[in-house]
Parts: C-alpha cells; structure tokens; sequence
C-alpha cells in the first residue's frame, strides 16, 4: 500500500519542461540480480561525459526512479554529465545491507572503463535515503579500494538511524513533513535489529563511525532548515570537515525535507539544483 501511495508523479513545479535531454535505457547487473537504470545523457557533442549515479529516495522502503526524473535531466544539462538513475531493493523484502551494497555494486558497474562514458570522473548522490546509500557506497569504496569517486551528494539525507525520529526536534514542530510514526516504521522495515542500526553503513553520523573516513570521496551535504534530518546532516558534516573531505554543507531556508518534490517551492529548488550541478561540474572537471 505504501509503494503503490509513493508512486506519483513529480508535481509540475519542478518539472523543467524546457529542459528535455536525451535517456536511454539499460540493465544493469548486481549481486541481487539485474536492476533497470535510465541514462540521462547531456547535450550532443560532449563526448565521454563524466557519470552521476542518482540514488532515489523512499525511506529505504517505498520510492522509484521516476520521481528523480527532472532532477536528473536538469544534472545532465547544466552540469554536462551521464546521469545513470537505477532502481534498487526495497524493504522489507529486501532489509540491510542489500540496499548498500547493491547500490555499491552500481557504482563500480558505473566506473567500469568500457561505457560510454568516463568512469574515472564519476559521483554518487542522493536524496533522503538516497543520500544515505550514497554515503555507505562512499564508504565502500573507501574500504575496498575504489573505484574513486569525485564527488558523494548528501541530499536531506537520514544519516542516524540509531536516534528515533521522535528524539529529532523540527524547527516547526509538528507540522513537519516527517512524522515520528513515518521514521519509526521505515527504519523497521529496513533494520528490524535496532542494535544493527549502528553500523557505519546505516548510521555514518552516529557515535564514532566517522572516526575513520579519512580519504573518503569528498561531500557536498545539502539540508533543509525544518527537516527533522537536519541536525544528524549538519553533525556528519562536521565530521567530514574534520577528516578534511567536506566539499561543502549547505542549509537551504525555510523549507523541509522533500521539499524540491513536495512543494511548489520552484524558485528555491531551482537554486538548490544550481548550487549541486555547480559543484558536480567543479569537481569532475578538476579531476586528473
């Protein structure tokens, strides 16, 4: 029921109609089985484009490709790369760490030197739990010795799975988009084992499980103001700056989480979405 209420399209305001773009299809192999993927490609002409593998958000448990969709054709077109979106598991059918480690397998699959792009200039982003995968396959990577990665985006991402989300205080108390019941039943469905939530791969802002990230892809970490989120964003940013490999940390005012696919807030999205590709062409592009 949960899947099938998730399933909607993105609201008009950020759509981008004038933003087209060209996409292919693709499957793409994993240690779960072969996933669909869309490529968004960026104007003709760039020839070996850089690669951004987009990871959906949903709670780990609902969610799709598709709500990504004009995010990734807006990437694709201002930040002139492959943009490689994937589906993935889902809980409860599959709890963690399948998600992690299949979005892992993507990332390699990505950097693998026979696509049609370059994947030696390659970045991993998310928003909500999509950040939260792209930062367990930053780490992955950092773990098992690649592939490199120029860049982990971390969207309104939930990156302590240990604190209930009714310990995480909004600025607009119960009105945010987050409810507590909303948190508590996604982080069953994906890690029954309230013990298990502390590894580094769920919770990489809890306790000390950045004490040892030093190497780890640099991070653009984007929040919204009134996101329950915010806080355990903003404290693993700290961390990362701490290890020297925070890119940037940005608080986008006045809205909540979701709020670049659940609000008409066009104008700031827009801005947001600006600031992400900006950062995205810098560091593919200052890549040797």
């Amino acid at each position: 029921m949960l899947a099938a209420t998730a399933r909607t399209a993105p609201k008009p305001a950020v759509r981008f109609p004038d933003i087209t773009g060209r996409i292919e299809h693709l499957v793409i192999p994993t240690r779960f089985g072969p996933i669909p993927a869309t490529v968004y490609l960026p104007a003709a002409g760039v020839d070996r484009p850089a690669v951004y593998v987009n990871v959906h958000g949903g709670g780990f448990v609902v969610g799709h490709p598709e709500q990504d969709d004009p995010w990734c054709r807006y990437l694709a077109a201002r930040a002139g790369v492959a943009v490689l979106n994937p589906d993935y598991v889902l809980a409860p059918q599959h709890r963690f760490p399948d998600a992690p480690q299949q979005i892992y397998d993507v990332v390699c699959w990505a950097a693998s030197c026979d696509r049609a792009w370059d994947g030696s200039r390659l970045c991993v982003g998310g928003q909500s739990a999509g950040g939260n995968l792209s930062a367990a396959a930053a780490r992955l990577a950092l773990e098992l010795g690649g592939p490199r990665i120029a860049l982990q985006v971390l969207h309104y991402a939930p990156l302590d799975l240990v604190t209930p989300t009714r310990d995480k205080p909004s600025t607009i108390g119960s009105r945010a988009v987050l409810k507590p019941w909303m948190g508590d039943l996604f982080d069953t469905a994906y890690i029954p084992d309230a013990a298990q939530r502390r590894d580094r791969l769920a919770s990489p802002a809890w306790g000390d499980n950045a004490d040892e990230i030093a190497g780890i892809a640099p991070a653009l970490v984007v929040t919204a103001e009134h996101d329950r989120l915010r806080d355990e964003a903003r404290c693993y940013a700290l961390k990362l700056g701490a290890a020297g490999v925070l890119a940037a940390y940005h608080e986008v005012e006045d809205v909540d989480h979701g709020y670049n696919i659940m609000s008409s807030a066009t104008a700031v999205t827009e801005d947001s979405y600006a600031r992400i590709a900006g950062h995205v062409a810098r560091e593919v592009s200052d890549r040797t």
